[in-house]
């Protein structure tokens, strides 16, 4: 099967490696020379134009975007007069799944099929494969599915088709939501422990140790348990922690349906505090003490 990849940033050089290492034709795409170049080393082969994808691709196409989601109408709008009917165009980024609903229904009256797909896997995807979340409609995701098995960890797992449009990028939306809690409780529960100095905790062996047996275990878990190792006091690493937009959507999401996500809620606070280099709330936080109750104040140098 053959596909044209747009967007060949790290995740998207690393799915075309992938689907050609399963026997897949992929022709890329990037606007962006340095990353067209850096894949062209790979023996992928890319265009310097999303008319020379389309034109280099037999009919009916299938074009995978991996592209940020405030460039995806861009990108559609530019691609898709490119196309005809029976082609299809997959969203594996991070879109807000009510804008996939509306690109779907855009391109439904136009004859192309959209489908949204949530990718999860990132930099480890290359060789443990990804985890796919298909919405959209079931012929077309029936269609796809000799890349979708081959982009999978193996054909029959990791990867399913989760309901109509829209479906795929909400399931990814919760999932990254989720994640921002899982990290947030290990980040808590790994901080106490260094905190507590007089038992001299090693926290990568106690990060070694979870990974058997535990309740605890994770990927997530393997990862912490790695950085540790490597830089123990995590020397050099900035206590900013930035976010994707994936989470906040999430909270959105359990507000309108009056669902309580005060893990996720909490573990998106904390990072928007991260970013805080001169808190006015823990400022005024102290003003208010020092106003009533008379307490000191530590005065900034």
């Amino acid at each position: 099967m053959e596909i044209g990849m747009v967007g060949l940033g790290r995740m998207g050089a690393n799915m075309a490696r992938r689907l050609r290492r399963g026997g897949h034709r992929v022709v890329g795409f990037d606007p962006v020379e340095a990353a067209r170049q850096a894949a062209a080393v790979d023996g992928l082969e890319t265009v310097d134009a999303l008319a020379g994808l389309a034109a280099a691709l037999a009919p009916p196409r299938v074009l995978w975007l991996m592209v940020p989601a405030g460039a995806v109408d861009a990108t559609l709008e530019a691609l898709l007069p490119l196309l005809g009917q029976g082609d299809m165009v997959v969203d594996g980024g991070n879109s807000h799944y009510r804008d996939s609903q509306r690109r779907a229904a855009h391109c439904q009256d136009l004859g192309v099929h959209f489908l949204d797909c949530g990718t999860s896997g990132g930099v480890w995807g290359l060789e443990a494969g990804y985890s796919l979340m298909v919405g959209g409609d079931a012929d077309a995701v029936a269609r796809l599915r000799p890349l979708l098995e081959t982009l999978a960890p193996a054909p029959d797992r990791g990867w399913g088709h989760v309901g109509p449009s829209g479906a795929g990028h909400f399931a990814k939306m919760v999932h990254n939501g989720i994640e921002y809690g899982m990290m947030q409780a290990y980040a808590e529960g790994f901080a106490l422990m260094a905190r507590k100095q007089e038992l001299g905790l090693d926290l990568a062996q106690v990060a070694r140790i979870w990974q058997h047996g535990s309740v605890v275990r994770s990927w997530l878990l393997d990862l912490a348990a790695d950085a540790l190792a490597d830089n123990p006091g995590l020397e050099g690493i900035a206590p900013y922690v930035a976010d994707s937009g994936e989470g906040r959507w999430t909270v959105a999401e359990a507000i309108d349906l009056d669902v309580p996500a005060p893990v996720i809620t909490a573990s998106l606070m904390e990072r928007l505090r991260s970013r805080e280099r001169n808190s006015f709330t823990d400022r005024l936080l102290a003003a208010l003490r020092h106003r009533f109750g008379g307490h000191g104040i530590a005065r900034a140098s």
